[in-house]
């Protein structure tokens, strides 16, 4: 199988059906061999119902369900260990970044990159209008100079959830995983710098939900699990 597709989905009825079909149309468009794993985190709402009515038409579709909300990065790691994929990608479920950017970043693969991510930090990027309020952006800036002192030095932004992975990596980086939460991309690309898989940064277009799950706490959560990822560097625990 060429592709696994991650999608965690906490209480996102509002999007997940949009975005499933999104994904799969593309990739049979396609002829794209592929399996699509949606993780639910324990959503409260109808994301689980939604997901299994889709099964019925989507003969490539997975579904895990979460009874218990663990964090977005319980979800990939969970959906990581289960894929099967030659390459193994975690996208949002609000499509932030379309499934078509596998496109731009397919061929870093073949010159040597063993994962590839994508970045609105570079000049090539573009956010839609609305997607980035001035307090993200501060705080984001800020964030990131921090994150590349303590783990991951040139790399400009680590959080956008459109990573995709080689088998290898995926299967080195992610048994070793412990952050759950925001910090987990992190985590993820300084365990792949740890054993020694190029990562290469990719400009997207980026349009964030309205209702997006992210606020100034995470921002917060992710600079004290950063922390937490030096330690754990520094002291061998990985």
């Amino acid at each position: 199988m060429y592709l696994s597709v991650i999608i965690p989905a906490y209480n996102e009825e509002k999007n997940i059906e949009k975005t499933v079909r999104s994904v799969f149309g593309y990739l049979k468009s396609g002829n794209i061999g592929h399996e699509i794993i949606v993780v639910t985190d324990g959503s409260t709402d109808r994301t689980v119902d939604i997901v299994r009515s889709l099964k019925t038409e989507i003969p490539t579709l997975e579904l895990i369900v979460l009874e218990k909300n663990m964090g977005k990065g319980f979800a990939v790691k969970t959906g990581m260990l289960k894929a099967k994929g030659d390459f193994r990608l975690f996208t949002d479920a609000d499509n932030a970044t379309t499934i078509d950017h596998i496109e731009k970043m397919m061929p870093y693969f073949e010159k040597g990159y063993g994962v590839a991510i994508a970045s609105i930090a570079l000049k090539e990027s573009n956010v839609a209008v609305g997607s980035e309020p001035i307090w993200r952006r501060v705080f984001g800036k800020i964030g990131n100079l921090f994150i590349q002192i303590m783990a991951v030095p040139g790399i400009r932004d680590t959080q956008r959830g459109f990573k995709i992975f080689t088998a290898e990596s995926a299967e080195k980086i992610f048994p070793k995983m412990t952050i759950e939460r925001w910090g987990f991309d992190i985590e993820a690309l300084a365990l792949a710098r740890k054993f020694n898989f190029n990562i290469k940064e990719v400009p997207v277009d980026w349009k964030n939900a309205p209702e997006s799950h992210v606020g100034l706490k995470a921002y917060f959560q992710v600079l004290i699990e950063t922390i937490k990822i030096r330690w754990n560097l520094w002291t061998g625990k990985y």
